[in-house]
């Protein structure tokens, strides 16, 4: 889904002592002063999570010595399109699907997590539809002996799965006859907890979209006296 650093401080305060002179107290403001000058540091920042492509950017502040003992660790990333294609569980019709919409872009989601319990971070794979992202097929692959296998499968349209607290939550939509694809009349809500090697369905609920909402016809604008 997905810390802070602190700058430094000086190791102590600067004593000066009684004897020293006018002259040498204004030649120490002026040295500070444009020591200061020629640092580009800000003192202490908030950032946000460290992303990949952020860190060692140009002119970023060199890290605080505990930050560079617990540098913060991206999950390893998988070629999902790849391992969704080599995928014998992977129906012909999604394998169909998961093509590029522009240029190398494919219309794939990717989720890095623990919701198994095993050892690396889980992979949570949506693949969708170039043209109204509608989800074709939701799937998890757990890594086992150095490899990924899959360990969750969802392909009945329209499909979303995401982690949650742990747990893998899968959103079904559900349509009426005569609803567009764009409209439907509501969604089916499961979570599913790992136990025993597999997935078992902990709860589910059920929610009806309103068919007013966002249909109502917009008023026309008030002609200028």
């Amino acid at each position: 889904m997905r810390g802070l650093t602190d700058g430094r401080t000086p190791g102590g305060t600067r004593r000066t002592t009684q004897a020293a002179s006018t002259a040498v107290a204004v030649f120490v403001a002026l040295g500070v002063s444009l020591a200061g000058c020629g640092t580009g540091g800000t003192g202490a920042r908030d950032e946000g999570p460290a992303h990949a492509d952020a860190v060692g950017g140009a002119g970023s502040a060199s890290p605080s010595p505990a930050a560079k003992a617990s540098p913060s660790k991206a999950p390893d990333r998988v070629d999902a399109v790849r391992l969704v294609k080599a995928d014998p569980k992977v129906s012909p019709e999604v394998k169909r699907e998961l093509k590029p919409c522009v240029a190398d872009e494919y219309p794939i989601d990717v989720s890095y997590g623990k919701v198994t319990d095993g050892s690396a971070d889980d992979v949570v794979v949506n693949v969708l539809t170039c043209g109204d992202a509608v989800g074709v097929g939701s799937y998890v692959y757990r890594e086992e002996d150095g490899a990924y296998q899959n360990v969750f499968k969802a392909e009945e349209p329209p499909v979303y799965a995401e982690i949650d607290r742990g747990d893998l939550v899968v959103t079904k939509q559900v349509y009426d006859k005569g609803d567009p694809v764009s409209s439907p009349s509501g969604e089916n809500v499961i979570t599913y907890r790992w136990a025993s090697d597999r997935f078992t369905e902990e709860y589910r609920t059920h929610n009806d979209y309103s068919k007013a909402a966002g249909n109502a016809p917009t008023p026309a604008p008030e002609p200028d006296s």
